[in-house]
């Protein structure tokens, strides 16, 4: 039976930086968030996903709401503060594509989520996602931690994908504690190369897969940018290159991974009796969304819609 797919954290705007000719930086407001961009990649790619969050009482708040309703994403839970302005996350974009974040939180509005609400804003969820963002914040994190365990006890899914912007930590040490503790609430953790470390006290991928395991996660992946993704799942595991592509923008790549590879365990049923061509094919589904998402501007805009995504598996 399909699982409903609900992300709590961050929804903001990022201030993406464009090209013009005379040198000055112009910026174009995208929507995003990596929980969002998430729950959004599921719902374009045929799953049922909803949102919990907070946004300011502002026309930014207003157009993630309707940005969430308009790609099929239930805003039931998103929650809207006076206290604060929604989120701003500023990204510049370099020639190869990468990018740099700031922030504009002090506060922001995606730190003022409130626990009871979510918790009653869940419902019926199969899966909860959550990120390291909400972790930066202790009240925010007090907050998405309690709905992870009040998820986690009702039977759903935990699912975590790390996600370090150094400019939201007080320092490094902070940032370690903080993103490891959770581990051990999380069923399903997807990590990239770049974290291994940080996440694991390791570089190589697969000594890191290793690490995950024995915390109690379920089924783990480090993705490797072009190069693909390893994945562990029990005594299985495997690597599944990835596909090449001119590089327009990176930003909701690995959100797109995560989207995409939840909606087919979505769609599985859960991770029960999962087998190693179900895990290939999960993760070379999911190659396939992210690579789509490089080549366009944009987190949320640049997203495949599922037909895409299967004509570019054929």
């Amino acid at each position: 039976m399909k699982m409903k797919i609900t992300a709590i954290g961050e929804i903001l705007i990022d201030m993406t930086q464009t090209h013009s000719e005379n040198r000055i930086p112009h910026f174009a407001a995208n929507p995003g968030g990596a929980p969002a961009n998430v729950a959004v990649a599921v719902s374009k790619l045929g799953g049922e996903a909803g949102f919990i969050g907070c946004v300011g009482d502002d026309p930014f708040g207003r157009f993630l709401r309707e940005t969430l309703e308009q790609n099929g994403v239930s805003a039931e839970g998103l929650q809207v503060t006076k206290d604060a302005n929604t989120t701003l996350a500023i990204v510049t974009v370099d020639a190869e594509g990468e990018r740099s974040f700031s922030f504009y939180r002090k506060p922001g509005a995606d730190t003022r989520i409130d626990a009871a609400r979510a918790i009653r804003d869940m419902g019926d969820t199969g899966i909860l996602h959550f990120g390291s963002v909400s972790l930066t914040d202790p009240a925010c994190r007090d907050a998405v931690v309690t709905v992870v365990r009040a998820a986690k006890k009702a039977g759903a899914l935990i699912t975590y994908d790390p996600n370090y912007r150094a400019a939201l930590w007080e320092h490094e040490d902070a940032a370690i504690l903080q993103m490891r503790a959770v581990l051990p609430l999380c069923d399903i953790v997807k990590i990239s190369d770049e974290e291994t470390m940080l996440l694991c006290g390791v570089h190589d991928p697969e000594a890191a897969l290793d690490k995950l395991m024995s915390l109690g996660v379920r089924l783990a992946v480090v993705t490797l940018g072009a190069r693909g993704a390893m994945w562990r799942y029990g005594e299985l595991q495997g690597m599944v290159p990835g596909f090449s592509v001119k590089v327009a923008d990176t930003n909701g790549a690995g959100d797109t991974f995560f989207g995409s590879f939840l909606s087919r365990i979505a769609v599985h049923g859960g991770i029960g009796r999962l087998t190693e061509d179900d895990l290939n094919y999960f993760v070379r589904f999911a190659n396939k969304a992210a690579s789509i998402t490089t080549s366009r501007p944009g987190a949320i805009p640049a997203m495949p819609e599922l037909q895409e995504v299967e004509d570019g598996l054929q």
